[in-house]
């Protein structure tokens, strides 16, 4: 029983926590922490190093749009894990007071760095919360505030909203010295080819750089990639610009007699901003969700299944991958013409949806 104690008493959840763009780690002690006591610790110990008063009313998220509202409730029966970020929405304020937070904000932050203060002393003054808080992941001035975002979370291109870009899109927009709208849509096409499991091919890369020869001075683009669930098949992609567009055509080669040809076309005006020749990638680019959809669903993810078709591989993603308790699952979700239709498209999804329990529920929940 000591021992039980004692490991109880070593256990924290470490959490992040967002507060206008800024994020900073917490630690919060015992076995269950509720949501009530990860409020209490931000009041006490976050909003002031925001330039905010501790009485200010905020709202918690997980996903930054659903609240965590439930007071009394655990952290995770709110489906909240250690590593966890949470957001902080804070009252919608009128421009002058936003910007007047804003600069509290970075004036706190740079009078910490000059002095030197860390999120050890934050610690050590709150320690009656029994809660440890460290330093902000990032600090900076007012004018870095304004240009770049001052912490970088990881994201991927699908989750980024209009005003933000990945890191990995940065240090690719830095590096490739972008010259033209084109350019910066191919930069962006690459990541997305890297997202997916693709791997440049050639000679060898540095992290965050674009491979050699990816653009020459005639407008013309092109990149070789292998990816490995198409065993030793290449994508070899052509792009070139036909104003308003970027045409992208991708081979794939998989034996000596069999060839795949994909072909995307993208306005590209509708996803790089007029910022472009900008400082930074989250000025330059725009709706990145619907590209990095577009490029996916109708160039890699096609390219990684043909390929896998011809090798006679079984298939990697997609419903047709899913073990049968989980497809089962989402056939319970449809209704009874979807899955006759379903049943139609392959011997794989017939079985499954010939499962009497299947069929049981459906008629307990749509006759009955």
């Amino acid at each position: 029983m000591t021992h039980q104690k004692l490991l109880l008493s070593h256990f924290h959840m470490k959490l992040r926590v967002r507060i206008n763009r800024q994020t900073s780690r917490v630690e919060l002690p015992g076995e269950e922490p509720t949501l009530q006591e990860l409020s209490d610790l931000i009041k006490q110990t976050l909003l002031s190093h925001h330039g905010l008063s501790a009485d200010i009313e905020f709202s918690l998220s997980l996903n930054g749009s659903e609240l965590l509202s439930e007071s009394g409730q655990t952290l995770s029966a709110c489906g909240v894990v250690s590593g966890d970020l949470i957001s902080v929405l804070l009252p919608q304020l009128p421009p002058a007071d936003m910007a007047a937070s804003e600069r509290t904000t970075n004036f706190t932050n740079s009078q910490q760095a000059a002095s030197g203060t860390s999120g050890q002393n934050n610690s050590s003054s709150s320690s009656s919360t029994s809660a440890a808080l460290t330093e902000p992941l990032q600090t900076c001035d007012m004018q870095d505030f304004e240009s770049v975002p001052p912490v970088w979370e990881p994201m991927l291109c699908s989750e980024a909203e209009d005003g933000e870009a990945p890191l990995s899109l940065e240090l690719l927009y830095h590096t490739a010295q972008i010259a033209s709208p084109n350019d910066a849509v191919m930069v962006a096409a690459h990541l997305l080819m890297l997202e997916t499991g693709f791997t440049p091919q050639g000679s060898e890369l540095k992290p965050g750089e674009m491979p050699a020869g990816w653009r020459s001075t005639g407008g013309v683009y092109r990149l070789q990639y292998a990816h490995p669930l198409c065993g030793g098949s290449l994508v070899s992609v052509v792009a070139v610009g036909m104003a308003p567009l970027l045409v992208i055509n991708a081979i794939l080669k998989v034996t000596e007699t069999i060839d795949t040809a994909r072909k995307l076309q993208l306005n590209v005006s509708t996803y790089v901003t007029h910022e472009w020749p900008g400082e930074n990638a989250a000025a330059a680019f725009k709706d990145l969700k619907k590209l990095s959809r577009i490029l996916k669903d109708q160039l890699a993810y096609p390219l990684i299944a043909a390929a896998r078709e011809a090798m006679a591989l079984p298939v990697a993603f997609g419903l047709p991958a899913l073990p049968p308790e989980l497809l089962l699952r989402i056939l319970r979700l449809l209704d009874v013409r979807s899955v006759v239709r379903l049943s139609a498209v392959s011997w794989h999804f017939n079985t499954a949806a010939s499962d009497s329990t299947l069929w049981k529920h459906l008629y307990l929940r749509d006759v009955q």
